[in-house]
């Protein structure tokens, strides 16, 4: 049996700058993209001005690195979740190489940093890059063609610490078995991250994609971390509740239905299976 990291994290997110452009499906109805307008910032689209943050917000894991010494803890860092590091873009040049020599700098901090546009990846951390031991590089797989389009690229860093993937938001089904396993370099997924959408114009993901996902790394020795339903559930579940919800059918290949209310994230929860599944791989400094 596969033994995955039991480790307690702390989790801290860090932002360079705000602003993206959408590339593909999973970036619809884009949480950052709205919560920036909703701040009043139009950091959108190719001719957009990406918002940069200052001096200060760039001290912030200098001090979370500190903390961690201290604890004698190894604490982790999201990377950009209102933007995409690895975007294109001229503007993101230097606070890209700011943020890469942090990364270096904060030895106790493990970088999870995700991308839609792993193709970049190489361009942008240059050919002979010496990649630190906490450096987690992910690409985001929304559906199938996303997975044969990206997991490659992906593939390509050998030496990462960590290759993983985000499923979420999950929008149709996903065959990875070929990625969980070793290619010819030895780089394989190590972490495959699952999740529904959530938000004002949501869509219901399919419990037999996720179970599939789930399976296909049981099967394979990889950890899985099912993060969130997001807004909807099996309408079995909460049948009889008296809530009256909005119930929409997800069809299965054989044209059999199944209902799925939304609930809201918060209700619909990450429990599959009658549990909740929160592996997280090993690495260099948890082996």
């Amino acid at each position: 049996m596969a033994q995955f990291s039991k480790i307690e994290w702390t989790h801290h997110t860090f932002n360079g700058w705000w602003g993206c452009v959408k590339v593909s499906a999973g970036c619809d109805h884009c949480y950052a993209d709205a919560w920036a307008n909703r701040m009043g910032h139009s950091v959108w689209g190719p001719h957009a001005q990406r918002r940069i943050l200052g001096d200060d917000h760039y001290r912030l894991p200098i001090k979370w690195n500190k903390l961690a010494l201290e604890a004698g803890e190894r604490h982790r860092v999201f990377c950009s979740s209102m933007a995409d590091f690895f975007e294109n873009n001229s503007q993101l040049i230097e606070p890209r190489q700011r943020i890469l020599k942090i990364i270096e700098q904060t030895t106790q901090l493990d970088w999870q940093v995700l991308t839609k546009r792993p193709q970049n990846i190489r361009k942008h951390l240059g050919k002979d890059y010496d990649y630190p031991p906490n450096l987690w590089l992910g690409t985001s797989v929304e559906d199938q063609h996303a997975a044969d389009t990206r997991i490659k690229y992906l593939l390509e860093h050998d030496r990462a610490a960590v290759r993983f993937l985000s499923c979420e938001p999950l929008l149709g089904p996903v065959d990875i078995r070929k990625y969980l396993a070793p290619n010819a370099k030895g780089a394989k997924i190590d972490w495959v991250i699952i999740g529904g959408e959530a938000g004002g114009n949501s869509r219901p993901v399919n419990p037999l994609w996720i179970a599939s996902l789930i399976r296909q790394c049981q099967e394979s020795g990889v950890a899985v971390f099912f993060k969130q339903w997001g807004d909807y559930l099996p309408n079995h579940w909460v049948d009889g509740d008296g809530k009256r919800r909005k119930v929409i059918p997800v069809f299965k290949r054989n044209g059999d239905e199944i209902l799925m209310a939304r609930v809201g994230k918060k209700d619909a929860g990450n429990v599959i299976f009658r549990k909740q599944w929160l592996e997280y791989p090993e690495t260099p400094f948890t082996r």
